[in-house]
């Protein structure tokens, strides 16, 4: 079946799809299977879809998409499960702007319910060339090669309590820094659903290479993924190179994203030049700090986030908490100094710590 789409998501950018595609009516039930459905209903919030170059297209009733299959676990969006089976004109759901597609089984108010798709078959692509056999799409066969090692530069990460915590203000505003002082500076994110808003970010602010999982041939990550696709992540971005490697981990660190299993990991732990830890409050300040003491010995370096956004934030975790603490909108001069403090001790003073 040959087809005309009208939006391919970014989940497939690797990928390299023409509108003018073909479809077969055997589909793969696996996590990255490559689909195109038609879209049933409209919708007045979260109705945008970002395309391979990370441009924002806004859906409608009747539009054909491709995505890939996959499973989703959002606080604030929606929670969506990988289908055991999968067939043509089946009802899924569109469960993330970067194109994840999968059956929804709950979701935030603040998002509404997720666009219905129709599935019209598998993506089939053409490897060979001039052959008029196809292969079933898959996001997994088009993942960037992974180095031969872990990279010998030290990691910034930058975790948080939970979407919209401030982690992507604090890792650009990192990143500005460091390019600005003449360090050639990787970013990427390690966890979440796949989608390019925030790598892509993570360029414009000055980051020579940007990656995350799905670079690594993941359209989301979990407990089972996470450590595994953050290690090839590294070692890509390790044959560049960098200086310094600046990684957001999409979610909280008690979200269901995996995050857990990266800080659990001795050789990543390894890498760690500096800890930042963004929340919104106070209580979750607190509550983040114990928990990554007592659970991965992982001490916080420097609190930003919401939670600074003025002086009672600021003096609960100075005097309190007796933690560094700098807003990064509107203190990220102080924030880059305290970071680039602590990158001048790796890896010495910081891996005996």
């Amino acid at each position: 079946m040959r087809i005309q789409v009208d939006k391919i998501a970014s989940v497939t950018r690797n990928m390299g799809l023409d509108k003018r595609l073909t479809l077969s009516a055997q589909i793969e039930a696996k996590p990255g299977a490559v689909i195109a459905a038609r879209v049933l209903n409209d919708k007045n919030s979260y109705n945008i879809l970002e395309d391979v170059f990370g441009r924002l297209n806004q859906v409608n009733s009747g539009d054909v998409i491709v995505g890939a299959l996959g499973h989703r676990n959002a606080l604030h969006g929606y929670e969506g499960i990988m289908p055991q089976k999968v067939s043509a004109g089946d009802t899924l759901q569109l469960l993330n702007l970067g194109g994840v597609i999968g059956e929804c089984v709950s979701h935030n108010p603040e998002v509404g319910p997720p666009f219905e798709l129709e599935v019209l078959g598998q993506v089939m692509v053409y490897p060979e060339f001039q052959s008029r056999r196809g292969v079933p799409a898959r996001v997994a066969d088009h993942a960037v090669a992974a180095g031969a090692a872990l990279p010998d530069c030290p990691v910034i990460y930058v975790a948080g309590t939970c979407m919209n915590s401030g982690k992507t203000a604090a890792a650009t505003r990192l990143i500005k820094g460091l390019r600005q002082s003449g360090l050639k500076v990787a970013g990427c994110k390690l966890t979440g659903i796949s989608a390019l808003r925030d790598i892509l970010e993570m360029r414009d602010y000055g980051a020579e290479w940007v990656m995350d999982f799905t670079d690594a041939g993941a359209v989301g990550t979990d407990t089972d993924n996470a450590a595994a696709l953050s290690h090839h992540v590294f070692s890509a971005l390790g044959r560049h190179r960098p200086d310094v490697i600046v990684a957001e981990t999409g979610d909280g660190i008690m979200g269901e994203y995996g995050v857990q299993s990266i800080l659990a990991d001795p050789r990543l732990k390894a890498l760690n030049g500096a800890f930042i830890f963004c929340a919104n409050d106070p209580v979750g300040v607190a509550g983040g700090v114990a928990a990554l003491r007592s659970e991965f010995d992982i001490p916080v370096d420097v609190i930003t986030g919401p939670a600074t956004d003025n002086a009672v934030g600021l003096r609960f975790i100075r005097d309190g908490l007796g933690i560094p603490a700098h807003n990064a909108r509107r203190d990220g001069e102080g924030l880059l100094a305290h970071v680039q403090s602590l990158l001048s001790t790796w890896p010495t003073q910081r891996a005996s710590a």
